[in-house]
C-alpha cells in the first residue's frame, strides 16, 4: 500500500505540490494525470524520498525514508537514471548487490528479455538510446521486485512492443498484489490501465475517478479536459 498524506512542497514562494493526499491499496494501478507543470514529478520525486517536503509517506505503513520503505518501494524516473560506463548486465548485477538479492539471475533475464534487451548485455549505459536506457530503468527498478512501483511518465521513447510489454506486466504485478502508481500528461496512453485515477492541476489534487465510476457520457478523459480547460475548480 501507498499512502500520501498532505503533501506540500515549495520552490520559494512558489507551491509545487498543494495539501495532496491519496492512498493506493495493494493489487491496483492508480494514474497520476495532469498536464505539464501540474507537479506530478514534484510529487513523485518526494515519494522516491528524493526532495524534502512537508507531509508524510508510508510504502506498506513505513515512512518513505526508513531502509524498509525504500527496498519495498520500486522508482522510475522520468529521465532514465543509467550509468555512463557500466553494462547492461552489470547495472543489473550493481542492483541485486545493493538489494542483497539470491537467485536473481533468472528473474534478470526474464526481465531483459521480455524488454527486448537480451542482446544488449554487453553495451554500456552510455552507449544505449534514450528508449532503452528507459527500458534499463524499468528493469533495474523491478528487479528487487518491490511491493509498490512509482513510475513517472514510463512509456515516454519506448516502442510499440516495449509499451504493450511493460503494460502487461504491470496488470502482471497488479494481479499478483502488488501496488502501482504511473504518472502521465498523456490520458490516451494509459486508457485501459488503471482501477483509479487522481488528476492533480497546479499543484492540487482537483479530482478522483475509480474505473467502475467511468460511463460512456462521464469518461475519464471528459473529466480531465473538463479540470485542465477550466470548468472545474474543486475536487
Amino acid at each position: 500500500m501507498l499512502e500520501v498524506q498532505h503533501i506540500v512542497k515549495a520552490y520559494g514562494k512558489q507551491l509545487a505540490v498543494n495539501d495532496v493526499s491519496f492512498s493506493i491499496p495493494d493489487g491496483e494501478i492508480a494514474v497520476l494525470l495532469g498536464p505539464n507543470g501540474a507537479g506530478k514529478s514534484t510529487l513523485i520525486k518526494s515519494m522516491a524520498g528524493l526532495l524534502r517536503f512537508k507531509g508524510e509517506v508510508l510504502v506498506n505503513g513505513n515512512n518513505n525514508k526508513t531502509v524498509q520503505a525504500r527496498r519495498d518501494l520500486g522508482y522510475v524516473p522520468e529521465m532514465p537514471a543509467v550509468y555512463d560506463l557500466l553494462t547492461v548486465q552489470e547495472h543489473m548485477e550493481f542492483i541485486a548487490r545493493a538489494y542483497k538479492l539470491e537467485n536473481w539471475e533468472g528473474f534478470s533475464e526474464e526481465l531483459l528479455a521480455r524488454l527486448e534487451m537480451a542482446d544488449k548485455k554487453s553495451k554500456l549505459g552510455k552507449e544505449l538510446s534514450k528508449g532503452m536506457q528507459q527500458k534499463l530503468s524499468i528493469a533495474c527498478a523491478m528487479l528487487p521486485k518491490p511491493q509498490v512501483m512509482v513510475l513517472d511518465e514510463p512509456l515516454v521513447g519506448l516502442d510499440p512492443h516495449a509499451i504493450k510489454e511493460l503494460k502487461e506486466m504491470l496488470h502482471e504485478w497488479r494481479d499478483a498484489g502488488h501496488t502501482l502508481l504511473l504518472s502521465t500528461h498523456m490520458i490516451e496512453s494509459v486508457e485501459h490501465d488503471w482501477d483509479c485515477a487522481y488528476i492533480l492541476m497546479k499543484g492540487q489534487l482537483k479530482a478522483v475517478m475509480r474505473r467502475e465510476e467511468e460511463t460512456e457520457s462521464d469518461t475519464l478523459e471528459k473529466l480531465f479536459f473538463r479540470i485542465t480547460e477550466g470548468e472545474v475548480t474543486e475536487q
